[in-house]
């Protein structure tokens, strides 16, 4: 375990106070309105999402299974961040239609696509889901919490999972989305520059790259080092299928509106940037530091697979790169590191608090229970929000301990059967609400029954996770493609509307030809309105 000296408790005295009374200094700003609390007013320039986007993708769980993979398969591990060559597309995509749509959530984009029964449909059922998905990602991450402190201080989980997530709560509550994105631009940098240090310090502590080298090829582990290790095309643990699977979901995803696949918080931070070209910018940017800060990590965990390469348990090497740290750093570094592990976790905390409140308040209780609220109620209803999210997280929090078999599972579950009408909502124009709510739900309990159930009764062999995406995809594709064809086509009226407010890429013939007779876009490429 882990002792704090005097200059450990003083670094992390000193960030708790600095992080939440920097965050709740945006108090006013927050309180002023919905837009204020949800999205800054709509008014940030790029470089202030971007650092967010990359200060929460930087959570306590993300160096946990970013050791899992790369201990696991060396380098080429890393190709499990995939979702990374979704994001570098998606900013000069998708990223520039859903910001001219000006909708704050993707629940109100789907109301904005599709219309009628179906939207409305979809619009609760994204917007519940998406408030069910930030509770469970903040048990995820709040129980990641609880296993670091577990591990150094050998308290209960609990404390881990519920203090931090609690302080972290205070300026959210206080000052709303200015209070994360200005929260996370600090923390961004403690954590980039302690994510730095703390790895070269691993890796000169197994004898630096050189030795590290020599140690993996005397061990007859040289192929670590190799991002395009594979094992075959279809067999072993790292074949080219997989790796082609990974690709192909991250190009094309990123033509098509994002589905959950990360659970999209950049929807919220496209939302936020001032213009359509700053939202790119902050995709773009956000999503290379992500990148960066993988290859750093992969370097360092094979320093610690050389130090400690016959743990066999996912629990143990799981926790590679928080050992480097306190098992390496000297005295009065340790609370500056753990510091810095609490700043990624209260960046992660407060991104999803804020942003399953904007759900709650905008999609369930502004459209559906009060549609005439005030602003004054609003920002209270967002309050409220982040409250009922946090203690949820502390349920969900509680039945979590393996973080990367969560990960994968989440990310099927929430990416294979949906990630193909993701897409075709963006790029055809025939697609409509019910496929798409159809798509959703059919992969809810086709998810379950291929990972989870049919496996656990010996009714289906237990799957490799790429197996799993394709027949997810293709069970999915059996029920949305013959409801597209079996009910109507959607209101031509709000399909021109759409068009012309979003202009998405693709198949819409028919949309943009009747948009043209009705002067709406001219017969040329027009050039698209630049809205704020």
């Amino acid at each position: 375990m882990v002792v704090f000296q005097f200059l450990d408790w003083f670094w992390l005295i000193a960030f708790i106070v600095l992080m939440v009374g920097s965050g709740v200094r945006f108090y006013r700003l927050g309180k002023r309105s919905e837009s204020d609390f949800f999205l800054a007013g709509r008014g940030l320039p790029w470089w202030l999402p971007a650092s967010s986007v990359y200060a929460t993708h930087t959570a306590t769980d993300t160096p946990m299974w970013v050791s899992g993979v790369v201990y696991r398969f060396g380098l080429s591990g890393l190709w499990y961040t995939f979702y990374a060559a979704w994001c570098a597309i998606s900013a000069f995509v998708s990223t520039k239609m859903f910001r001219r749509s000006l909708a704050y959530t993707q629940a109100e984009w789907q109301s904005l696509r599709f219309g009628g029964m179906s939207g409305e449909l979809l619009r609760g059922w994204v917007a519940g889901w998406q408030v069910f998905l930030n509770m469970f990602i903040l048990g995820w991450v709040g129980i990641a919490m609880g296993k670091v402190c577990g591990f150094m201080f050998g308290w209960p989980l609990w404390i881990g999972l519920i203090v931090f997530s609690s302080v972290c709560a205070v300026y959210v509550l206080a000052a709303g989305y200015w209070g994360v994105v200005m929260a996370d631009f600090q923390q961004g940098i403690i954590a980039f520059i302690v994510i730095i240090i703390v790895s070269f310090w691993g890796i000169n502590s197994a004898g630096g790259a050189g030795e590290i080298i020599s140690k993996l090829e005397a061990m007859g582990e040289a192929g670590r080092l190799n991002p395009f290790n594979f094992t075959g095309f279809f067999g072993g643990e790292f074949p080219v299928a997989w790796f082609l699977t990974m690709l192909f979901i991250g190009i094309l995803g990123g033509l098509g509106m994002g589905t959950a696949i990360d659970w999209f918080p950049e929807a919220q931070r496209i939302q936020s940037a001032k213009t359509v070209k700053d939202a790119s910018w902050s995709i773009w940017a956000g999503s290379a530091l992500v990148i960066f800060r993988n290859a750093i990590w992969g370097a360092a965990i094979l320093a610690f697979f050389v130090l400690y390469p016959d743990l066999t348990d996912v629990k143990d090497y799981e926790m590679a790169w928080f050992r480097l740290g306190f098992e390496n750093l000297p005295p009065g570094m340790i609370g500056f590191f753990f510091a810095a592990i609490v700043a990624i976790h209260i960046s992660t905390i407060s991104t999803h608090l804020n942003l399953g409140a904007v759900y709650i308040t905008r999609d369930l209780y502004h459209h559906y229970i009060n549609p005439k609220a005030t602003q004054k109620k609003l920002v209270l209803v967002g309050r409220v929000g982040t409250v009922i999210l946090l203690l949820g997280s502390f349920i969900f929090g509680s039945i979590m301990e393996n973080i990367t078999e969560w990960l994968i599972f989440a990310l099927w579950i929430m990416a294979a059967g949906i990630w193909l009408p993701g897409i075709l909502q963006v790029i055809w124009w025939r697609f409509n609400g019910w496929a798409y709510l159809a798509a959703w739900v059919s992969n809810l309990v086709f998810s379950w029954l291929v990972v989870w159930v049919l496996p656990a009764f010996g009714i289906l062999p237990e799957l490799r996770d790429y197996h799993q995406f394709w027949l997810l995809m293709l069970l999915g594709a059996l029920v949305f493609i013959p409801v597209t064809f079996l009910t109507k086509p959607e209101n031509m009226d709000r399909l021109v509307k759409f068009y012309v407010m979003s202009r998405p890429v693709g198949w819409w013939g028919p949309v943009r030809r009747e948009a043209e007779r009705r002067g709406l876009i001219g017969n040329n490429e027009p050039e698209i309105s630049r809205r704020k």
